[in-house]
């Protein structure tokens, strides 16, 4: 029996008009967002890994699409930077309800917003921050709602996958990874006291989603944010796995770099190229040997084994991204 081994590397993305400046992150949200700063912990994570990142929160407890898009400060802190990422996070019900209900009462407001983030940087990527169900769930009688945990996670699922179908934005699925851990690790506890807002935990979690989403790679477990390492391992690699397993479903991979080395027949090792740039006016590959190639996707093998550098060089509206990896053969 032939086994085939597959080894993922992943590129950091830097924009041209960044290039060697940090990646430049705001996260719109709420307590969600805000509690035990999470955008604080993505950002000592990648500080940790020697990555440049700058992270801005503009979160407000308890806030809609509806009144984030009616907040002129917010509109002030969209123009403040030339944003390589805005995430945006609504309310913790909004996206739960039924789509015509999201039609009228956030689509409206999150497209407001979207006009505003890229009035300031028409290449600026929007990701949508998928939340999680209450612990026990969501009762009301004066709405003729008795949701379980497992529906409400279910149905903000739904929503999110809804508004970012309609609107072609990226999700990171952090109700999801929350409701794999909930499951399979249930002796780490995700919530506050209230069953609502994430502990410590939960938000380590929702950060390690964050870092897997933005750099395309394993989160940085060796950061603990002083939670029990093993915790915050066990956080760690199921946020990684479950994010880079699905990005395609969630379009994460939007404007990133993929590269695969597998072994073929031959017992060779072949390199696989992605650009996934679909507005891309060229793509040109160095592969570290002296040759090179101007293509979306491609493959590579190399003659003798080495360690070989990598570069990507991009140009599409948003400018020129120069990119860089290396690989060993």
């Amino acid at each position: 029996m032939r086994i085939l081994f597959v080894f993922a590397l992943t590129f950091v993305v830097l924009s041209a008009s960044l290039y060697a400046q940090p990646m430049r992150v705001l996260f719109v949200g709420n307590s969600y967002t805000h509690y035990n700063n999470m955008p604080k912990i993505l950002e000592q994570m990648a500080e940790d890994k020697g990555v440049s990142i700058e992270v801005t929160m503009d979160a407000k407890s308890s806030h809609t699409f509806e009144m984030h898009a009616k907040r002129k400060e917010l509109y002030n802190t969209i123009r403040s930077s030339k944003w390589d990422y805005v995430i945006l996070q609504g309310f913790s019900r909004e996206l739960a309800q039924d789509q015509a209900i999201i039609d009228t009462l956030s689509i409206p407001y999150v497209k407001t917003l979207l006009d505003s983030i890229y009035a300031n940087n028409s290449c600026t990527n929007v990701l949508l921050y998928q939340t999680w169900g209450y612990d026990g769930g969501y009762q009301a009688d004066s709405l003729d709602i008795d949701w379980s945990y497992q529906t409400m996670s279910d149905r903000i699922h739904q929503g999110y996958l809804y508004l970012g179908q309609q609107l072609n934005l990226s999700i990171v699925p952090v109700g999801k990874v929350w409701e794999t851990v909930k499951e399979n690790h249930p002796q780490i506890q995700l919530y506050q006291t209230d069953k609502q807002h994430p502990s410590l935990a939960g938000s380590y979690l929702a950060a390690s989603c964050f870092y897997a989403a933005l750099f395309k790679t394993e989160p940085n477990v060796g950061f603990s944010a002083k939670l029990d390492q093993k915790q915050a391992a066990i956080l760690g690699e199921i946020a990684g796995a479950y994010v880079l397993m699905n990005k395609n479903r969630y379009q994460i991979n939007k404007n990133s770099v993929e590269i695969e080395v597998k072994l073929n027949d031959e017992n060779k090792k072949v390199v696989y190229l992605t650009a996934n740039y679909p507005n891309a006016n060229s793509v040109t590959w160095d592969f570290g040997d002296g040759m090179t190639e101007s293509a979306l996707k491609t493959r590579h093998v190399y003659g003798k084994p080495g360690t070989y550098e990598i570069k990507i060089k991009v140009q599409d509206v948003c400018g020129e991204r120069l990119m860089k990896r290396k690989v060993s053969i």
